[in-house]
């Protein structure tokens, strides 16, 4: 019969310091002996090789991917840049209006300068004309 797994496998400082008692090992041989496999229905067994290296990299303290709370919905990031489109507008993106904190219906002054070009709120409701 096929050898079973009894225990779970090492994590945190356990696992880190399994890991420097094997340093002649291969990374497959100490994913093993650290108890990232799992037995097949054939009777052999499979080393889980990427769980080891996530488990290894969350014991040295390394985040990878940011908690699932603050992840949310990244989409792009802003440029700071647009670029006129075929139609000759302009389109002033979702990460811009966001981080101005702009509402559906707000208005603007557009001020022209040498090289640039600044929208200005207008305050009143009926856009100022």
């Amino acid at each position: 019969m096929a050898k079973q797994k009894t225990s779970e496998p090492l994590t945190g400082a356990a696992l880190l310091q399994k890991v420097k008692t094997l340093a002649a090992l291969s990374k497959t041989q100490k994913a093993k002996a650290c108890g990232y496999y799992t037995v097949t229905k054939g009777g052999g067994e499979r080393v889980n090789l990427l769980q080891f290296l996530q488990a290894l990299i969350e014991a040295e303290g390394i985040a990878l991917d940011k908690p699932a709370a603050e992840r949310g919905r990244d989409g792009r990031s802003a440029r700071y840049r647009i670029t006129v489109q075929a139609n000759g507008q302009l389109l002033i993106g979702t990460a811009y209006t966001q981080q101005m904190g702009l509402q559906p219906g707000d208005t603007f002054e557009l001020v022209l300068g040498r090289k640039h070009f600044q929208l200005k709120p207008l305050d009143s409701v009926d856009g100022g004309v």
